[in-house]
């Protein structure tokens, strides 16, 4: 079964989405506003137009100087290119404050930090945390220049939040220390594979690693109504020896503590590019018995301390020039469709995506609902011990 899950039904809710402690603060957010001629302020602005236009935009942004953002890994989906890509044009520097964060600790910051200036600005989140976030009313609505090519489903209808790339979960694989690499959730449970399968995270926490068991459920007799079979497949591969807590990044791949990976196929196949310098023989392959897919999110803090350069980064991001760096990194940006339409997408990247197969289909927001309720109080029971 293949799906390719849009980020408005990823974890709806939020996965514990609970305020955190205040923090101490570092300051007060800056009061000084960049405002048009006409005063309109851009903590408040809608859209560029809605702002007096890009130009406006721009300049309001440069004067800023400075987006902060939160949890965007370098090498993650080719996020080092876009945050030097935006730089270069706009001589803007982005602050990248603990990139290896995850959606929760994305929210904590929006939540502890309110009115400070050292509060993220933007937000790149799992689906289930931006929906969340909006409820919580902590996101501003925005809507990018190209908001009308984004798919329906894709994207609140006020701009609080919209997708921004995706891509499947994966399995990769060290071939040089893993005699025979597993192709499928099945091959996982065999022997030969005991202490080496990891997921990039907690799934309770990180959406990647969600996936990662929602894919297993998927193929193991589940369904979007049924993550259970995903819960007792890793309870499994605990019980064997074969699945490793250790959080896969590229560190611990590196270091042989991860060989086996259960992640998505744009970080698995620009893992593959890093680690042939380095002499890994880095294999990604898509199982085909559990074909699961999802976007992330970009949201604005309602209350960034650089309101106009939140929403020029999105203009960025949301460009042809943004969204073809995002598939140069192997993952598919949302305006896929509308550029290849367009003649505007890079053909060339989009080739060496991770080939998939098979019919789109989409859980329901109350499917994931369940899914979250009946992961978080499973999960821990599964894999402890």
């Amino acid at each position: 079964m293949t799906v390719f899950l849009p980020r408005t039904a990823v974890l709806t809710g939020g996965l514990a989405v609970a305020a955190a402690l205040a923090l101490s603060a570092c300051g007060a957010a800056p009061d000084d506003k960049a405002t048009t001629a006409d005063g309109k302020s851009a903590a408040t602005a809608t859209s560029a137009a809605d702002f007096g236009g890009l130009d406006a935009l721009v300049k309001a942004a440069k004067k800023e100087g400075t987006l902060h953002a939160i949890a965007l890994p370098r090498d993650w989906a080719n996020y080092g290119a876009l945050i030097d890509g935006f730089t270069k044009k706009y001589g803007i520097k982005i602050d990248v404050e603990n990139p290896a964060g995850s959606s929760q600790d994305e929210i904590n910051a929006v939540t502890s930090r309110k009115g400070q200036d050292r509060a993220p600005d933007v937000l790149d989140l799992g689906s289930s945390f931006a929906l969340s976030a909006a409820q919580q009313g902590l996101l501003a609505p925005y809507q990018v220049t190209s908001f009308a090519d984004i798919p329906e489903a894709q994207k609140d209808p006020k701009g609080q939040w919209f997708n921004d790339y995706g891509g499947y979960v994966s399995i990769g694989c060290d071939a040089k220390k893993v005699k025979e690499c597993p192709k499928t959730f099945a091959d996982l449970l065999k022997p030969q594979y005991k202490g080496q399968v990891a997921l990039n995270g907690n799934p309770t926490k990180s959406g990647s690693a969600f996936a990662g068991v929602y894919a297993a459920a998927l193929a193991n007799g589940g369904s979007f109504d049924d993550i259970q079979p995903g819960i007792d497949f890793f309870g499994k591969l605990k019980k064997s020896g074969n699945y490793t807590p250790v959080e896969s990044t590229p560190a611990t791949v590196e270091k042989g503590e991860t060989p086996i990976s259960i992640d998505w196929d744009y970080l698995n196949a620009g893992y593959a590019d890093e680690f042939n310098s380095k002499g890994l023989d880095w294999t990604v392959t898509v199982p085909s018995d559990g074909q699961f897919s999802q976007y992330y999110s970009q949201a604005i803090n309602k209350d960034a301390p650089h309101p106009a350069a939140a929403r020029l980064w999105q203009e960025y991001l949301y460009s042809t020039e943004g969204q073809n760096l995002w598939v140069k990194g192997y993952a598919r940006p949302a305006l896929m469709p509308a550029m290849d339409k367009a003649g505007t997408l890079d053909k060339t990247a989009a080739a060496r995506l991770p080939k998939v197969t098979g019919t789109p289909s989409f859980p329901t927001e109350d499917q994931q609902n369940k899914a979250k309720g009946i992961l978080a109080q499973g999960w821990g029971k599964a894999v402890s011990g």
